[in-house]
């Protein structure tokens, strides 16, 4: 009887320069040329270490003289980064431009290119009603373009084209990179069958990947959201030969503990939070400031009959009473909250719930049910009443994670005294990331709700795809 074959493992050189372009290009899939010079030649002199990599995750890289794309996978959590994502005309319209922009000159005004997106949008049955709404959706998107060099804005405004379909603007339109848009083709064709096509981008049937992905493209992996062969990953593997490897390709550390897994940036992989990714936690700002002393009052008064151990629960109405009660508190003085915020505690848990969420720290779902509220409009109606469809009153769960900044009887931001996070990344979305926790001196079965030692505490970020509009 022959030996079983023995996986081999992969164990990458340590360089700084390769893990910092890494999760540059997780969190900003493109870089083009004049503006991003510099890392373009750090990415080329270190292409062989990138690919290697990003290959992990099943991640294309794509490398040219003025431009580099890491082609990736849809984000995580699709349906949390849509409701933070390009609205839909915004998306239609993003695709009518580069369907336009093909037959395009390299040099063009923004009025000759609307009009050929328009007669795109007719040839394919979309409906083109010219109000000022289509004429915002339409400079949303060429802002999308422009952020990612595809038609870049050479001169004039294009707020300009909101009042004037003829505004002097002139873009430029870069035809090569028109065809890394869709960052997954797949082999089916989208006219044919579209259902199919979307299906086959989203899946991932190899476990292994998925779950590299989203420890590298998301805040973190909660052990509850797992089935059987991901949770055998995450026990095996995680910190043998595939992902404690993987974090340190990407200059990360992992934290593994009973509830779930985070790969960490420690405090020297960053300078800014907006290279963490979209969504970083906790931050400056009264809405972060409210988030930490709702996760404090959950560790303290939440129940725990959640998704999985570890995790608090708060009703919507506990929800909004805590954060009137926070809101009053701390309105006054330098540095105090805005007014609107203490006049509409339904506004601040609507601004709290969309940073949470989208940091892959809490969920919000109907009571005595699985189902994730996402619609935006459940919840800026009044989170604290019941669901309008389902009849039954809304449920704010709080991660395990959330622990490392709950001290109990202080709630003080603890974003100022230790920085320390792990970029996904989100996070992300762009743009993904984790919690920013050192991984040091922590038991693999130890709670992440539990009190984190000493530099265990520090800023979430999510970031997903970046990609703009689903591809």
């Amino acid at each position: 009887m022959p030996e079983p074959r023995r996986r081999k493992a992969w164990r990458p050189e340590a360089d700084d320069e390769v893990a910092a372009l890494l999760r540059r290009l997780a969190a900003t899939p493109w870089l083009a040329g004049g503006r991003n010079d510099e890392a373009i030649v750090a990415v080329r002199r270190n292409e062989s270490a990138l690919r290697s990599a990003l290959a992990r995750m099943g991640w294309l890289l794509v490398v040219e003289r003025d431009l580099v794309r890491l082609r990736k996978s849809p984000p995580p959590r699709p349906d949390v980064w849509a409701a933070r994502g390009p609205k839909p005309a915004e998306a239609c319209w993003f695709f009518l431009l580069v369907a336009a922009a093909e037959s395009m000159p390299p040099r063009v005004g923004i009025g000759q290119l609307v009009t050929a997106a328009r007669s795109a949008a007719a040839e394919a049955g979309v409906p083109a009603i010219n109000d000022i709404g289509e004429r915002r959706a339409i400079v949303a998107a060429l802002r999308m373009l422009d952020e990612r060099g595809i038609v870049e804005r050479l001169d004039g405004d294009l707020d300009g084209y909101l009042a004037d379909e003829h505004a002097p603007v002139l873009l430029a339109v870069h035809h090569t990179r028109l065809a890394h848009v869709v960052a997954n083709p797949g082999t089916i064709d989208p006219a044919v069958d579209p259902h199919a096509w979307l299906a086959q981008v989203h899946r991932e049937p190899d476990t292994a990947r998925r779950m590299r992905r989203t420890l590298i493209d998301d805040t973190c992996v909660h052990a509850a959201d797992l089935d059987d062969a991901e949770a055998a990953w995450l026990s095996q593997r995680v910190r043998g030969d595939d992902g404690a490897p993987l974090a340190a390709a990407f200059g990360l550390t992992l934290e593994r503990r009973a509830e779930g897994a985070a790969f960490v940036v420690p405090e020297q992989g960053y300078r800014h939070f907006r290279e963490l990714g979209p969504v970083p936690f906790p931050v400056p700002g009264t809405v972060a400031h409210a988030a930490l002393l709702l996760v404090e009052h959950a560790s303290i008064h939440g129940c725990t009959t959640g998704p999985g151990p570890g995790w608090r629960g708060l009703s919507g109405q506990d929800v909004r009473t805590a954060l009137a009660t926070f809101a009053a508190d701390n309105i006054s003085g330098r540095g105090g909250w805005g007014a609107e915020y203490a006049a509409d505690p339904a506004l601040l848990a609507d601004r709290v719930a969309d940073l949470l969420t989208g940091a892959n720290l809490a969920r919000i779902t109907a009571a005595h049910s699985s189902r994730t509220v996402t619609d935006a409009a459940a919840l800026t109606a009044d989170i604290g009443s019941p669901d309008p469809e389902h009849g039954s009153e809304i449920m704010w769960w709080f991660a395990p994670v959330t622990g490392r900044w709950s001290e109990e009887g202080t709630a003080t931001p603890v974003a100022g005294r230790h920085r320390a996070r792990r970029e996904a990344g989100s996070r992300a979305q762009a743009g993904a990331g984790s919690p920013s926790v050192s991984s040091q001196g922590t038991a693999a079965g130890e709670d992440l709700f539990s009190t984190i030692a000493e530099t265990d505490a520090g800023t979430a970020s999510w970031t997903p795809s970046a990609e703009g509009p689903p591809a």
